[in-house]
């Protein structure tokens, strides 16, 4: 794995791990936020096990890297997801699920590259 591969791998693997434990412990401020876009306590629980699904698969991915392709692709999805959910549900508050969107899909792309280019 090349050295931006696995950079963006990490990061992208600390930012979900970050974001899916806070879907755990549930700060009054990802309630309310949560509660912006109609989402349950289950339903939060079940978005941040993705979550830390998606950073077990990038972290084994710098060994075997259709595992971090797989989780950077899935990402690319959740959070292509979140976007549509927060405009169904009214709220215009697209700046974090977008900087992921983002994030996953430039991980994915250079991940993919870096396989190929191999």
């Amino acid at each position: 794995m090349n050295i931006a591969a696995l950079i963006l791998s990490v990061l992208l693997a600390v930012a979900m791990l970050h974001s899916g434990v806070m879907k755990f412990v549930r700060p009054a401020w990802l309630r309310r936020f949560a509660e912006a876009v109609h989402l349950t306590s289950s339903q939060l629980t079940a978005l941040g096990s993705l979550q830390i699904a998606a950073t077990i698969g990038l972290v084994w991915g710098i060994w075997f890297p259709p595992f971090a392709i797989a989780a950077a692709i899935g990402l690319v999805l959740y959070f292509g997801g979140a976007i549509v959910a927060h405009i169904r549900g009214g709220d215009r508050n697209l700046r974090g699920a977008a900087l992921f969107l983002a994030f996953s899909i430039a991980t994915s792309v250079v991940l993919v590259l870096d396989v190929l280019l191999a």
